[in-house]
């Protein structure tokens, strides 16, 4: 089992286009593809404080993680709405990801 973190901060005043993007079509999309999502929430200390979400999904491994992304990805639904609402401009200012595999240490909960 491995765990894949997603952070994204906002450019300036769009965390709430960021936010829209999010639920009503990131979400949806990502249990038409299986992805299962672990958590999400927006960071509330720390650097970009307030101004981005973060997400962790988990997948069976790395070539489950790849084709689950390639296939959302692809998704013309999501292709027509990531179109649609950064047709003024981005949204997104940043992003980073982080894949952590939990093996060395065992299940924790």
């Amino acid at each position: 089992m491995i765990f894949e973190i997603r952070d994204y901060v906002a450019v300036p005043g769009k965390l709430p286009a960021l936010i829209s993007l999010f639920n009503e079509v990131s979400k949806p999309l990502m249990g038409k593809h299986e992805l299962e999502l672990v958590t999400a929430g927006m960071t509330c200390i720390g650097e970009d404080a307030f101004n981005g979400i973060s997400y962790t999904i988990r997948f069976a491994d790395l070539g489950d993680l790849d084709a689950k992304w390639s296939a959302f990805l692809s998704d013309p639904v999501w292709v027509t709405e990531l179109a649609a609402r950064t047709a003024d401009g981005p949204i997104v200012g940043k992003m980073t990801r982080r894949v952590f595999d939990e093996t060395p240490f065992g299940t924790i909960a």
